[in-house]
């Protein structure tokens, strides 16, 4: 199996090869930028801007993501142009972010870096995307129920999404997120008034392959403290009252 390094340094290159002048950036973000990347649970997600981005263009670059994403069991590469890139600001404002916090540029200029990322939406797309975990959740239970063996991989590759979700949650409710795992559980559940055990339950089945629970209890606790965190970003500004404020200042 290819080393980290090893594999962005060879999906660079094929990259290149590929696309050859029409490849302007290439950028590592998420856990792998911010240091907390854990290789049995974690992805490498990168960001790729293209001049253009044609069904030509796509064709030349397919066969690098199939290896990308078949061979080496990563996420696909996000393809944006330039252009692109600055008009989805306001609908990616979790990931933009995210990037303009921690980012590696592997390849070409840095377009991020001068991006503005409009923050009126930011709360909407943050519960959006709980419940969405929260949906995937309930799903993967009602499919194995109680079945330590299915869903004890879910739980740790659930984490790495719902513990950025709570770094966006706690910005969403007004301040600047701490930077260790547990400050940013302990703070984003102090904020929510939910169950900080139930997610550092789930951070221990993460951290540590011999942990044992009870898979059923601490299931229904991690949905019950996502639930929580939902309810509070909810009642922090109802959807109703952005409406009005949208209107009014529209």
């Amino acid at each position: 199996m290819l080393s980290t390094d090893t594999k962005l340094n060879e999906l660079v290159n094929r990259l290149k090869e590929v696309s050859s002048a029409n490849l302007q950036s290439v950028i590592l973000y998420g856990s792998a930028a911010r240091g907390g990347y854990h290789p049995d649970h974690s992805d490498l997600n990168v960001l790729c801007v293209l001049g253009s981005l044609t069904v030509e263009e796509l064709a030349r670059v397919a066969p690098v993501v199939r290896w990308w994403v078949v061979d080496q069991k990563e996420p696909s590469p996000l393809f944006f142009t330039a252009e692109e890139l600055q008009h989805s600001a306001d609908v990616f404002s979790i990931e933009l972010r995210d990037m303009q916090d921690s980012r590696r540029v592997l390849f070409g200029s840095d377009p991020v870096a001068t991006l503005k990322l409009p923050t009126n939406l930011h709360r909407v797309q943050v519960e959006h995307e709980l419940r969405t975990v929260l949906l995937k959740l309930r799903n993967a239970y009602l499919r194995s129920p109680g079945d330590a063996r299915e869903l004890t991989p879910i739980l740790r590759k659930s984490f790495s999404s719902v513990l950025t979700l709570l770094r966006h949650v706690i910005i969403a409710l007004g301040e600047e997120p701490p930077k260790g795992v547990r400050d940013i559980i302990n703070r984003a559940t102090t904020l929510t008034h939910s169950n900080a055990v139930a997610f550092e339950t789930i951070l221990s089945l993460r951290e540590h392959t011999d942990a044992h629970v009870e898979i059923a209890q601490a299931y229904g606790a991690y949905l019950a403290a996502v639930e929580s965190v939902i309810r509070a970003l909810d009642q922090h500004l109802p959807k109703e009252q952005w409406q009005r404020t949208r209107q009014a200042n529209s």
